[in-house]
């Protein structure tokens, strides 16, 4: 996959309602895509490429405050409502629960409706849970909520990678880097802003959970004026349409993802570090709290995790796409957590810090499974079905690590044994990855199969 410079950015149509599977249109290498006289101008064009590239970081920027907003304020909230450590688990693993539950029905629905159109709703669905979510009465109602909330995440999720790979194709490391890059400022701001803004605006947790809608408003903006211009963009031609090498099965009807090395070390990966990712998220102020650290700095110390990957969900992204195997990437990324865990056991206060820093580099592996998704397949619809396959039964495979964790704290009244449970699952995670990282797509294990 390359990501070197072209001349022109690919002009963006946005496929109608009920234009399934429609792909990038293939464009002749030094010239650029031309342009029938029903597509958009040059300036509208330009202007939906713009307003889409708006669209997606600040769709990424609203991908993660509904879960790292919760973990800075899990013990307030747990107060509140009156739940064990068992239920706070449940509730920590309630995001990779809806993730793969709503996960597997993105790709029917972009099918349906586009991409676009399932992006804006899963906006106003995340808006509309925050919005519920501090006013619910007791913990069923909170759950109720958040699960409003973690489906509008789940397919927009899914959806990412697809839009990228749809509209970006030789940009894949690019815009992967982009929008993991706003993905990342948003967890990370909102693990270091909610409890001094909670405390700013009068303390209570409700408020300080109920104010990120705000930013979730204004991802609903641009998927509104992409939606309302996807009318004017006609759908492309099928001459235009991209379609598979000779002799590689079309992704709709000759891929079993089920029967794909690739495809299950993607899926084991991305739900490994998934689970890794949920547990910092949802316990890592929780534990820095337990070694004596105040409130205010265990929350900087998560932001401290989450900022590594703004800079990093960048470089990594694009870094990988010029390699052909991706293996010495997922080693160095585990090799860190581990060392971050192993200082957590140790020392968790007295090398914080450097923890901090060595755990969210660890955590960059999300943008590097986003990127391995979108260079697995040579077609978009194949990206489709990789995306949803992967990141769907990916967060299956993550539901388990949150609820452990939980009942493991509960239990043992300490972080000793939930610190080395997550130091363990970072020896599979490494394996998968490099099975992932392989210099092959989903395509080319079918054909060897034939």
């Amino acid at each position: 996959m390359s990501d070197e410079p072209h001349t022109q950015i690919q002009q963006i149509q946005l496929p109608s309602p009920g234009t399934p599977g429609s792909q990038a249109p293939t464009k002749t290498p030094g010239r650029a895509p031309s342009a029938s006289a029903d597509s958009p101008g040059p300036v509208a064009g330009a202007w939906l490429t713009r307003l889409l590239v708006v669209g997606l970081v600040l769709a990424a920027l609203n991908l993660r405050p509904a879960i790292t907003s919760l973990g800075a304020l899990l013990e307030e909230v747990r107060d509140g409502l009156h739940m064990s450590g068992s239920v706070a688990g449940v509730l920590t693993s309630v995001p990779p629960f809806c993730f793969a539950l709503f996960g597997f029905a993105a790709p029917r629905l972009a099918r349906r409706f586009g991409p676009g159109a399932v992006v804006c709703a899963g906006m106003v669905a995340i808006t509309a849970g925050l919005l519920i979510r501090p006013f619910a009465g007791g913990t069923v109602g909170f759950l109720a909520a958040s699960a409003v909330a973690l489906m509008g995440i789940a397919v927009s999720n899914v959806l990412m990678p697809v839009i990228v790979k749809r509209y970006f194709p030789d940009r894949v490391g690019t815009m992967t880097g982009l929008y993991s890059m706003a993905l990342a400022l948003g967890t990370a701001v909102a693990a270091a802003v909610t409890v001094p803004m909670t405390e700013a605006l009068g303390g209570s947790w409700r408020t300080g959970l109920g104010v990120w809608a705000v930013l979730a408003v204004l991802g609903v903006l641009p998927w509104l004026g992409l939606v309302r211009e996807r009318g004017a963009a006609a759908p492309t031609s099928p001459s235009s349409s991209s379609s598979p090498s000779p002799g590689i099965p079309a992704p709709a009807s000759g891929l079993r993802l089920g029967r794909s090395r690739t495809a299950w070390g993607l899926a084991c990966f991305f739900g490994l570090q998934a689970t890794g990712a949920y547990i910092t998220m949802g316990w890592m102020p929780q534990i820095f709290r337990d070694a004596g650290i105040s409130a205010g700095t265990a929350g900087l110390l998560l932001a401290v995790t989450m900022v590594m990957g703004v800079p990093l969900a960048f470089v990594i992204p694009r870094t990988a796409a010029r390699m052909k195997n991706q293996g010495p990437i997922v080693i160095a990324l585990g090799l860190c957590g581990l060392s971050a865990y192993a200082g957590l056991y140790f020392a968790p206060a007295e090398g914080a810090w450097a923890w901090a820093v060595l755990l969210g580099i660890s955590n960059c592996s999300f943008p590097l499974a986003l990127t391995m998704i979108g260079m697995r397949s040579r077609t978009g619809a194949g990206v489709v079905r990789l995306s949803a396959f992967a990141q769907s039964t990916g967060y299956l495979i993550s539901i388990p690590g949150p609820l452990l964790v939980g009942v493991l704290y509960q239990h043992t009244g300490g972080s000793g044994l939930p610190i080395a449970l997550m130091a363990t699952f970072l020896l599979p995670q490494m394996v998968a990855g490099v099975v992932a990282g392989r210099d092959r797509t989903i395509e080319d294990e079918a054909r060897m199969r034939d």
